[in-house]
């Protein structure tokens, strides 16, 4: 109820930094103390918003049950440039603010779901600190170039950045693969 009644506010004001706690708990019918029941702050709200904003697309353009496969890679890859394309496009300058929070709960949720692919594995897939250090790095590769992409005029095409960025996770996911299971 809180997502949505921040939604609501947020097409109704159309930026972040005017929208307030207690804005939102009015919106959402509750008391200030619900919202701090489930919120340390607006901002620990904001990362759960984009987080859960991130997980909506991501689950409509990836099955629930999708496992590492190039296609899904693809799909992944070009769903984050697509969507801090079009993230970027609503951000007013006072939200400015709010962009590496924003950033930073979309790269977490991105580390979170190739963890799981990999985790899902080969079963030699190796210790846990492996995995983890190789879902952060991809992660970060990925999201990085998307937001540099995101941030700058590009004479490249989306999908050609997509396709650089996916040969050259495909590459280091395959090492670790070959090494997981050699």
């Amino acid at each position: 109820m809180f997502i949505q009644a921040f939604n609501d506010l947020l097409d109704e004001k159309r930026n972040i930094y005017s929208i307030s706690v207690h804005d939102i708990a009015n919106q959402a019918a509750v008391n200030r103390a619900t919202f701090y029941a489930h919120f340390e702050d607006k901002f620990a709200f904001l990362a759960y918003w984009m987080t859960e904003k991130f997980q909506l697309i991501l689950r409509k353009r990836l099955p629930d049950d999708a496992a590492f496969s190039p296609d899904n890679l693809y799909v992944l890859v070009q769903t984050v440039f697509q969507f801090l394309v079009r993230f970027r496009q609503y951000l007013t300058p006072g939200d400015k603010q709010f962009e590496p929070l924003l950033e930073n709960a979309m790269q977490k949720e991105l580390y979170r779901l190739l963890l799981q692919w990999l985790q899902s594995g080969p079963k030699q897939s190796g210790p846990q600190e492996k995995l983890e250090a190789t879902a952060l790095v991809v992660s970060w590769g990925i999201f990085g170039s998307a937001l540099q992409r995101s941030r700058e005029a590009q004479s490249r095409t989306l999908e050609s950045m997509v396709e650089e960025v996916i040969e050259v996770v495909t590459v280091n996911l395959g090492a670790f693969w070959e090494q997981a299971t050699g």
